[in-house]
């Protein structure tokens, strides 16, 4: 009954740590099935984004610091839209007066959203990291792992290299984590594993609402390529280490301040 309870517990946490995500699909398949008048579909998703953005560090559930984090992920995202659209790798096919170059701003949100999921959680279940590499290891690998989404369409895909490299890295790495006053730890690398592979299931719902399209789903829908799962795992390894990164730095400068106030 208790593991019930603490589970229940883990859920409704990981619930309110999805409310960006959620209202995004939700956006979508509303807009989806019922025809909004005045304005194309792909400008109604920018809106509802932004009015979900203002709500929330308006009422509260999002902090400045993470705004500001959510808004870096919002531009790298939108920098790999728009070359992944230009190489073809999937499409806008809608119309909108917020497209630039073939991509929907709304767009950059999608990865926000993971960016808003990643603090939320953090904030909501006290996450804290054991045995974190060290900085000038961490921000070379992510910045490797993002640029080889641009770099292998030129060159040769290294992701199966990096991926190695990041398993190696984080070996000895573990997360905790709070649920009902009790704390749990995961292996680093689990936790990429498993939040890679539930943003594929939340790709394929994205495309079949519409979001965007690969090409072998222009004459009809058809469920995302499994192979698809390493680009998000990889993805998420950057939003990770991007936030895990920035909330250490913003911890060290809070510890730093309560120093030299109490001295």
């Amino acid at each position: 009954m208790r593991a019930l309870k603490q589970l229940v517990r883990f859920g409704w946490e990981q619930a309110l740590s999805c409310l960006f995500p959620v209202v995004i699909f939700s956006s979508l398949a509303l807009t989806q099935i019922i025809p909004f008048p005045f304005l194309p579909r792909y400008d109604w998703l920018l809106f509802i984004c932004l009015l979900m953005q203002w709500g929330m560090v308006r009422s509260g559930l999002e902090t400045r610091d993470e705004l500001k984090v959510i808004t870096l992920f919002h531009l790298i995202g939108l920098a790999l839209e728009l070359f992944k659209v230009h190489m073809g790798s999937w499409s806008y096919p809608g119309e909108g007066y917020s497209k630039v170059l073939g991509v929907p701003l709304y767009s950059g949100f999608m990865y926000a959203s993971v960016a808003s999921y990643l603090c939320q959680a953090w904030r909501r279940l006290k996450v804290e990291l054991i045995q974190w590499p060290p900085f000038p290891v961490v921000v070379p690998l992510a910045a490797a792992i993002y640029l080889n989404f641009f770099t292998h369409h030129y060159w040769v895909d290294i992701r199966w290299w990096l991926s190695g490299i990041v398993m190696i890295v984080f070996l000895k790495s573990w997360v905790t984590y709070e649920v009902g006053g009790i704390r749990y730890r995961m292996p680093l690398a689990l936790s990429f594993v498993l939040i890679g592979f539930f943003i594929w299931i939340a790709e394929n719902i994205a495309t079949f609402f519409g979001a965007w399209e690969y090409p072998n789903q222009t004459d009809a829908w058809s469920i995302v390529h499994l192979g698809k799962v390493s680009s998000w795992l990889l993805l998420v390894i950057v939003s990770f280490l991007i936030v895990a990164t920035l909330k250490r730095v913003k911890g060290k400068s809070s510890v730093r301040a309560g120093t030299s106030h109490y001295s």
